[in-house]
């Protein structure tokens, strides 16, 4: 999210990089809106990239919520942002042409009629500086794909979370629910590209005097794990996976280091670290571009966890989330065992459980007490291996306002 950089110098970015490269990835998505100010951050992370010559790579996501696109004229913003870093040495060239995406953009009509018309004329604007893959990620019914011809793919965005649940969902499909809506998406595709979704929790809390928006989506069952489960086992029909998100903090998705300019999250964002989860994700990583699951290296283990009871009342101005229904008071642990091994789970005394693991990956669970906090610790031959115990981390019976977000902590 450049829209989270405001602050951000070549430094900034240079860090960054050299962070998400250590843990696997291989490319930024810039997601940028309409702001003057994005093109000169932009700038700087491309010049940065260069600047290390470590092979990263950069492309483009204009976010069609930000930028208009009612009128012929307003391609110009996308056509100039082409213009500096189509072309760029650390711009992400894909099956021989520079990939370009958006964040919707299904209903923007440059002056034209149809969806179809509109980014066949965006196309024409975009390739008078480069060969282009357009890969946009578009709200609409995939039935449409097949009249789009001016797009080489889809980015499924919304295939990271199970966002057909709601509150009334039978709780049979709410527990461990299907992570498979790509299928009604490379259904009619017809071979073209497929960018798939991964991402490992969402909640937003904006009151209707700010961005109204107040809802989850259900995170739990080991969504990171599970999700990069499924597109390993469906890795033939999965030709990009794009991790949501870097940074977007307003979402409560941001794998990285809080750092930058927070959306005025800071309410369920500050004191709720998420890098953890960059070492698990980076393990999945690997296994994505591999093709196979690679062997546990050392033991280790990743918990997170809510900070308060789902249906506790809380003196907050803007009220739970839409959806709270969907989430369970427990705390979601992913085990990486070198061989096998016993893992205990520890909530308060009375909310304990013992596990015995294989060698690789397991997924556990334990109910949370209101008033303690989080414990996991993993033995092999009466000698134990690993623990983690985040003692910042409380489930707070009596919370000043609701948060809905998670503390993700791991062993060393």
């Amino acid at each position: 999210m450049v829209g989270n950089t405001y602050p951000y110098t070549a430094l900034d970015w240079e860090a960054d990089i050299r962070l998400a490269q250590a843990h696997g990835f291989d490319a930024f998505a810039l997601n940028v809106g309409r702001e003057d100010w994005q093109r000169e951050r932009v700038a700087d992370c491309y010049a940065a990239a260069h600047e290390l010559r470590t092979g990263f790579q950069l492309f483009l996501s204009f976010d069609m919520t930000s930028i208009p696109g009612a009128a012929e004229a307003d391609a110009g913003l996308l056509r100039a942002y082409m213009a500096l870093f189509g072309r760029h040495p650390s711009q992400l060239v894909y099956r021989g042409r520079a990939l370009v995406s958006t964040f919707a953009g299904d209903g923007c009509m440059f002056g034209r009629t149809s969806p179809s018309d509109a980014w066949a004329f965006v196309r024409t604007q975009l390739e008078t500086v480069c060969p282009i893959h357009l890969v946009p990620a578009f709200f609409m019914d995939p039935a449409r794909y097949p009249s789009l011809a001016a797009i080489d793919g889809i980015f499924h965005w919304n295939g990271g979370w199970p966002v057909h649940l709601h509150a009334g969902s039978a709780r049979e499909e709410v527990e461990y629910p299907a992570l498979d809506s790509d299928r009604h998406h490379t259904r009619h595709l017809d071979g073209r590209i497929y960018m798939a979704a991964v991402s490992p929790w969402f909640f937003t809390h904006y009151g209707p005097d700010s961005w109204n928006k107040n809802w989850i989506y259900r995170g739990d069952d080991w969504l990171l794990v599970r999700r990069w489960e499924y597109l390993l086992a469906h890795r033939d029909s999965v030709d990009i996976a794009q991790v949501i998100s870097w940074n977007d903090y307003g979402e409560s998705h941001y794998l990285a280091p809080v750092h930058g300019a927070q959306p005025n999250s800071q309410a369920w964002v500050d004191g709720f670290p998420h890098d953890p989860w960059l070492a698990l994700n980076a393990y999945f990583a690997r296994a994505f571009k591999e093709g196979r699951m690679p062997a546990v290296g050392h033991d280790r283990l990743f918990l997170w966890a809510r900070p308060h009871p789902k249906d506790v009342v809380a003196p907050d101005s803007v009220p739970r989330p839409r959806d709270w229904e969907l989430t369970e008071d427990r705390f979601w642990v992913a085990v990486f065992a070198c061989a096998p091994c016993t893992v205990l789970l520890v909530s308060g005394d009375e909310h304990s459980r013992r596990f015995e693991c294989p060698a690789g990956v397991s997924k556990l669970s334990c109910p949370l007490r209101p008033g303690h906090g989080m414990r996991a610790e993993m033995m092999r031959g009466g000698v134990m291996v690993a623990r983690c115990h985040p003692v910042e981390y409380r489930f707070e019976a009596e919370p000043e306002v609701y948060n809905f977000n998670v503390y993700v902590a791991a062993s060393e």
